[in-house]
């Protein structure tokens, strides 16, 4: 069994990483990931926490494969994504804590939750890798009553290297055991060579905040 966990990590007085901890099977640190990406977003004030990470997007070696670890509003950059994936990363995992606003209409949750799914699927078929999301379950109230709240809307899914759904949770909590063929994504890599193909000679603008 391989552990992947999530934490507050205190790095000095005031210095603060939003940290997912992976330990292997005979319990030793096999690796950690500091969220790159920290939103500022009615809810989730993160910036006023968490500083941006500064480990790279390194992939953590285990005993059960070489996992892209990557930390929820991670979720949302392809950069990220592929950055795991060229680096080696046979596994691409998104601890996650989303969720709707109470007040948000049902549309718009469901337009959220589609938004969430696709966009993890779509890093799976890009890269030719699984990918495992984990997202909260259950509601937490705001302390400073701004807003209404949040409910975490769960979901939890695994899909494989094509985005195909291999397994999906509801919303609330729920254990799910899936196995997962990582021998797959050679085969996909064969018929969808994304990686082969790229134009890496055409891509400076990417380093660009935005192109004027």
């Amino acid at each position: 069994m391989v552990l992947v966990t999530s934490l507050f990590e205190k790095r000095a007085t005031g210095l603060y990483h939003n940290t997912a901890v992976v330990f292997d099977h005979d319990g030793s640190l096999a690796g950690s990931f500091r969220k790159m990406h920290i939103p500022d977003d009615p809810g989730y004030y993160e910036k006023f926490y968490f500083t941006p990470g500064d480990l790279g997007f390194t992939p953590i070696k285990t005993s059960l494969g070489t996992l892209g670890v990557l930390v929820c509003w991670d979720q949302w950059y392809p950069e990220a994504a592929r950055l795991m994936a060229l680096a080696g990363a046979e596994l691409l995992i998104y601890p996650t804590a989303i969720g709707w606003d109470p007040d948000d209409t049902l549309d718009e949750q469901q337009r959220q939750l589609d938004a969430w799914t696709t966009v993890q699927r779509g890093h799976a078929v890009a890269n030719g890798l699984p990918v495992i999301a984990v997202n909260r379950v259950g509601f937490e109230a705001d302390p400073s009553g701004t807003t209404a709240g949040a409910h975490f809307w769960g979901h939890s899914f695994v899909a494989g290297p094509q985005g195909e759904m291999l397994a999906r949770a509801g919303a609330l909590a729920e254990l799910l055991t899936v196995t997962i063929d990582r021998r797959r994504s050679e085969k996909v890599r064969r018929i969808w060579p994304f990686l082969r193909d790229r134009r890496i000679d055409a891509y400076q603008d990417i380093v660009k905040r935005y192109r004027d």
